[in-house]
Order: C-alpha cells, then structure tokens, then sequence
C-alpha cells in the first residue's frame, strides 16, 4: 500500500480519520473534566493521559503539516486542491487540542512532549534546508563560505524553537 492508496482510501471513506480526529479532543476534554483538581500537576496521574493524548494528536499533526510543506513548496500543489481531512484537520485538532491541554497542566509536567516538540523543530528545520537546497543552483553556493551556512542552520534551529514555544 501506497500514501496514494491510503490517501484514496481516507478520501472514499472519511468515517473511520473524522472518527479519530473529534475522538481525541473529545478524550482530551474527558480526561480535564475527570482530573482531580486537588492535587499539584506533577503529581497528576492525568499527566500520563494528556501524554498519551499528545502523542495520538501530534503525529498526525506533524505528518499533515510536513505533507503540506512538500507538497506547497516542492510539489506547488494549488491550495484549492488541499484534501480537507488528510491535509487540514489533523492540523487542527492538534492546535486546539494542545491550546486545550496547556489550559490544564503546563507543558513541562507532560512526560515527553519536550521528546515531540523537538522532533517537530528538527523535522522542520531539514524541511527548510531541503527547501533551501531545492532553490539554490549549486553555483550560488561556491561563494558562500560553509560557516555562514552552518550559521544560518543554527540560527533556524534556534528561530524554530523559540516561535514553538512561543506558540504554546
């Protein structure tokens, strides 16, 4: 099987992504109502479930953005042809489910999620290189000194990372 053929088949049956998509902010708002409000957040036992939460709804997430990315940048698919399901909502869900959760419990107290924000920034650090290399002619590249290189690469680890945490 394909990404095409699972693509085509998310697309002919919507059901079963729609199903997980609503599920997992509808189990993340269960796990807050739920969550004893007493005790300190770092001694939450809920913590392990928003930690599970986080990861059902961040690899998707991360899957639909770096899709969009190549498919925009390298593709140059036309923003009319985005598939709703496959390419937007899993972004969605993922951004108001963790707006959600950090309302609840701060991030730092999430085991692992400091593990999937970083993978996120290095995922799409390599995606902007790769789009960067696409751009460039190779030529261009022969006046450039290679410590200006290593310093932008570094300069857009750390941009990546600090808008992340910015962003929540």
């Amino acid at each position: 099987m394909t990404l095409r053929d699972l693509f085509h088949t998310i697309t002919v049956s919507p059901a079963y992504a729609l199903w997980f998509l609503i599920s997992v902010p509808l189990l993340c708002f269960l796990v807050s109502i739920w969550q004893d409000k007493t005790v300190p957040p770092q001694q939450s036992s809920s913590r392990y479930f928003y930690a599970v939460i986080v990861y059902l709804v961040c690899i998707p997430g991360i899957f639909a953005f770096m899709l969009n990315l190549y498919l925009f940048l390298f593709e140059r698919q036309s923003i009319w042809e985005l598939n709703l399901i496959i390419q937007f909502l899993p972004i969605l869900t993922m951004v108001l489910t963790l707006m959600y959760i950090k309302r609840q419990m701060p991030f730092e107290f999430i085991p692992g999620f400091g593990k999937i924000s970083g993978f996120m920034t290095l995922i799409t650090a390599i995606m902007g290189i790769l789009w960067f290399v696409d751009r460039l002619h190779i030529y261009a590249i022969t006046y450039v000194p290679f410590h200006f290189i290593a310093i932008g690469f570094v300069i857009l680890l750390l941009v990546i990372r600090f808008a992340w945490n910015k962003l929540f």
